[in-house]
Formats: C-alpha cells, sequence, structure tokens
C-alpha cells in the first residue's frame, strides 16, 4: 500500500464521521463537508491504486 491508498482511504474515513455527525446534529455543511471529503479520499485513492497497478506493470516486464 502507498502514500496516496493510504492517505486516500483516512480522507474517506474522516468525510464518512464529519457526515455523520453533520447528520447527527442537523448541520447540512458538516456534512457536504463530510461528502466532499469522501469524494476526495476515493480519487486519491484511486490515484495511488493507479500508481501501484502501473509500477507492479513495470516490475513485471522487467523480470520477464
Amino acid at each position: 500500500m502507498n502514500k496516496d491508498q493510504v492517505n486516500g482511504r483516512a480522507e474517506t474515513l474522516k468525510g464518512d464521521v464529519k457526515e455523520a455527525a453533520g447528520k447527527i446534529v442537523g448541520n447540512d455543511r458538516l456534512k457536504a463537508e463530510g461528502q466532499a471529503d469522501q469524494v476526495a479520499g476515493k480519487v486519491q485513492s484511486k490515484v495511488g491504486d493507479v500508481k501501484s497497478d502501473v509500477g507492479n506493470a513495470v516490475k513485471n516486464a522487467i523480470d520477464r
């Protein structure tokens, strides 16, 4: 797991918590911030996944 994957998943988790807190207290702004954090986290995590896949493909190509 690379840095982008870890940070992305952490950001997604932070967004989950913010959204839940916003729902509980009835704060639409906090809920929206949580949803935005979730999207940003998923994007960053996906970037990390792509980097990992490319790295693995390069390693496999070199090994052949």
